[in-house]
């Protein structure tokens, strides 16, 4: 068993240097790969926002979020009324809208099955590679405003050692800053209604 999956680990990450490695090999500072994970994040970004796309039904989604907002809103004027009946009747409806919700929410994780085991193989290659060694300076301000402070805590109290580099972070946490920026961007473009 433990060999298996040893060669499909090596056959996964061959795979990978075969796409990714080209990728890096262009990067103006391969020593320090920033450009590459940018890459990557807009590659991964793609895949995901298409799966979502094309996997989830949005209209639907968006219409089962507007009628339990204003299901909300009725309750709430009801009970500053406090017209029983009204409460009781709302609440039967939210009970129904709830088991639809529940349809909505497990349609909504059909990208995850699609997106999540190449997600996980290109992270175990980023940490392989010549990526896990990235150390990018960021302006004070995003420093700050990205809360990297509180995320070298947690790596800290997680894994032990030190940030070492004042402002500096590294491939994951930067990786992590270009996919959000890149989702949005791409489900702007792709037409999602909403951003998140």
């Amino acid at each position: 068993m433990a060999d298996i999956f040893s060669m499909l680990s090596t056959g996964a990450i061959d795979a990978l240097n075969t796409i990714f490695n080209p990728i890096l090999a262009m990067d103006p500072n391969p020593q320090n790969p920033a450009l590459t994970v940018l890459v990557i994040a807009f590659l991964v970004s793609l895949i995901t926002t298409i799966a979502n796309k094309y996997l989830v039904d949005q209209d639907k989604m968006n219409e089962n979020q507007k009628k339990s907002r204003e299901l909300s809103s009725k309750m709430r004027e009801a009970q500053k009324k406090g017209d029983g009946k009204e409460i009781a009747r709302l609440q039967a409806e939210q009970t129904e809208m709830l088991k639809n919700q529940n349809a909505v929410m497990m349609e909504s994780f059909k990208p995850m099955f699609v997106t999540f085991i190449p997600i996980i193989l290109i992270f175990f290659w980023m940490r392989t590679s010549a990526i896990h060694n990235l150390v990018l300076i960021m302006p004070v301000p995003a420093y700050w405003v990205t809360l990297t402070p509180l995320w070298h805590f947690i790596g800290q109290f997680l894994y032990g050692g030190k940030a070492t580099i004042p402002y500096g972070i590294g491939w994951l946490l930067w990786y992590m800053i270009c996919t959000f920026g890149m989702s949005q961007i791409l489900r702007k473009f792709l037409g999602f209604k909403q951003g998140f």
